[in-house]
C-alpha cells in the first residue's frame, strides 16, 4: 500500500528553482606599476587561486594570463577576449586575485558591471572577497575599482611632479645622453658625470662638424670604421642618432623638458662644449639641410648597390666649356652606407642610367594602378589645357589607347625629377647597379 500526501485544495504550488551553476575563468594579470612590485607574480596568483578553487569546489573552465597595463580602456586583448566569451556563455564567473587585476579604469570596470546587470556574469571571486549580481556587492566592486583608478591618477601626478622637481634642481630626468654616465656616489645620486671614454669623442664630433665642416655621413664612417665607437649598450651610433646629438643643447649645459614644452633648465652637469661651438654646429647643419633639399636627384635611394646593398647616391659635376659656359652632369654610384669600403663604386651618368632603364623597362613589374592614376591625372590636366587655352571642345585622347609602359618611358626621358621619382616608386621590381650596369634584382 502506497502512502500519498495530498495537498489541500486551494494551496498554491511553487516550483523550486535550481541553483545557478557558476563556471569560472581564472584571470591573472601581471602588475606593471612600479609601486606594486610586491604584488604576486602571474604564476603565484594562479597557484593561490587554484588552491582556493579546490578548497571551495569551484569549477574552472578557462585560464587566462595577461601582462598589459589596466590603466587605459580597451587596450588589453586577453581581457577583451574574456568579456566576449562571457557574453556568449562560455562561463559566467571570474576568479582573480583582487578587483584591481580586472580593471584600473572606468571603461573596463563599466563593461564588467554591465555584464552583471545583463545576468550573463553571475559572480566575481577574489582571494578574500565575493561579488555577486546584487546592488550592494556591485556597488562595492565599483568603489574598489574607482579606488584603483584614483591611485593610478595620483601616481601619475606624483611622478610628473618628481620629474619637474629634478629638472628644477638641474638634474637630467631620463637615461643619460651619449657621453655621460650616472653618478654612482650616493651623496650625488642622479647627477651625471662625463663618460671618460665617450665624452671626448662626442666633443670632437661637434668640433669636426663646426670647424672642419664634416658631414653627418663622414662623422658616421669615422666613428664606425676608424674608432669602432660603441654606446654604453654596445651599439653603433646611427646617422640619425648623430644628428640628434649634434642638435642637443644639453651638451653645453641647458636642456628643455619635455621637448617642445618651452620649459628650459640649467643643468648641474659639466658641459662638454661651449654654447658658441653648439651654435656653429647648428649653422652648419642648417646649411647642409638646405644643400640636400636643393639637390633632389631623380634616382637616389630608389636603387641599391649590387655588391653591398647600400642605397645608390648621386653627385653633380660642372665642366667648363671652351665658349665660357658650363655643363652639368649627374653621376650615380654606391652610397657606401652599409660598407664604407665597397668596391662597386663605378659611377654612372644619369643619361646612361636612363638609357639602361629604357632598355629593361619590359622586364620591370609595375604597379599598374599607381601608374594609371598618375597617367589619368596628367591626361585630365592635358585635356583641361586643350579646352581652356586652345579652345578644343572634344579632346580626342582616351587613356585606354595608351600603353602604360610607353607612358613610363616618356616620363624617364622627358619627366621632371619629381615625376621620375614618383614613377620609380611604382616599380615593384628591385633594381640594382653593379659596376655601372643596371640589373633587375
Amino acid at each position: 500500500m502506497t502512502n500519498t500526501t495530498q495537498v489541500p485544495t486551494g494551496t498554491p504550488v511553487r516550483a523550486v528553482q535550481a541553483p545557478i551553476v557558476v563556471k569560472y575563468c581564472l584571470y591573472a594579470r601581471k602588475s606593471t606599476e612600479s609601486e606594486e612590485r610586491q604584488v604576486l607574480s602571474i604564476d603565484s596568483q594562479i597557484k593561490e587561486m587554484l588552491q582556493l578553487a579546490e578548497r571551495e569546489g569551484l569549477e574552472i573552465v578557462a585560464m587566462k594570463r595577461e601582462s598589459h597595463s589596466a590603466k587605459e580602456t580597451g587596450q588589453r586583448p586577453i581581457f577583451n577576449e574574456m568579456v566576449d566569451e562571457v557574453k556568449v556563455g562560455k562561463y559566467n564567473g571570474i576568479l582573480t586575485w583582487a578587483p584591481d587585476r580586472i580593471s584600473r579604469n572606468a571603461g573596463d570596470l563599466g563593461k564588467i558591471v554591465d555584464l552583471m546587470d545583463a545576468g550573463v556574469l553571475q559572480e566575481i571571486r577574489t582571494y578574500s572577497q565575493r561579488f555577486s549580481n546584487n546592488p550592494n556587492e556591485k556597488f562595492l566592486l565599483m568603489i574598489l575599482g574607482s579606488q584603483a583608478k584614483l591611485e593610478n591618477d595620483n601616481r601619475g601626478i606624483n611622478v610628473k611632479r618628481g620629474i619637474r622637481t629634478r629638472c628644477e634642481m638641474g638634474l637630467w630626468p631620463t637615461v643619460p645622453p651619449t657621453g655621460y654616465l650616472t653618478q654612482k656616489n650616493m651623496e650625488k645620486k642622479c647627477q651625471l658625470i662625463v663618460d671618460p671614454a665617450r665624452g671626448p669623442i662626442v666633443r670632437k664630433m661637434f668640433e669636426k662638424m663646426a670647424y672642419e665642416h664634416w658631414s653627418g655621413r663622414k662623422i658616421y664612417h669615422w666613428l664606425k670604421f676608424e674608432l669602432n665607437f660603441k654606446t654604453v649598450g654596445n651599439k653603433n651610433l646611427s646617422r640619425g642618432n648623430i644628428f640628434r646629438i649634434l642638435q642637443t643643447s644639453f651638451y653645453y649645459g641647458v636642456f628643455e623638458y619635455p621637448k617642445k614644452s618651452g620649459n628650459w633648465y640649467t643643468g648641474k652637469h659639466e658641459p662638454l662644449i661651449t654654447k658658441e661651438l653648439f651654435e656653429l654646429v647648428q649653422v652648419q647643419l642648417k646649411r647642409d639641410n638646405i644643400t640636400r633639399q636643393s639637390h633632389e636627384f631623380a634616382f637616389t635611394k630608389l636603387m641599391v648597390c649590387g655588391k653591398c646593398d647600400s642605397c645608390i647616391s648621386a653627385e653633380e659635376k660642372y665642366k667648363p666649356r671652351k665658349d665660357g659656359t658650363t655643363v652639368r652632369h649627374v653621376y650615380y654610384g654606391c652610397g657606401r652606407s652599409k660598407d664604407h669600403h665597397c668596391k662597386g663604386n663605378k659611377y654612372l651618368r644619369e643619361e646612361e642610367l636612363v638609357g639602361q632603364l629604357l632598355g629593361i623597362i619590359d622586364q620591370i613589374d609595375l604597379n599598374v594602378l599607381g601608374i594609371e592614376m598618375k597617367f589619368k591625372d596628367e591626361l585630365k590636366r592635358h585635356n583641361k589645357f586643350q579646352r581652356t587655352v586652345l579652345g578644343l571642345s572634344n579632346p580626342a585622347v582616351e587613356h585606354e589607347d595608351i600603353d602604360l609602359k610607353t607612358y613610363a618611358k616618356y616620363i624617364l626621358k622627358e619627366g621632371t625629377n619629381e615625376e621620375k621619382r614618383e614613377l620609380m616608386g611604382c616599380f615593384k621590381t628591385k633594381l640594382k647597379i653593379t659596376e655601372g650596369v643596371v640589373t633587375v634584382g
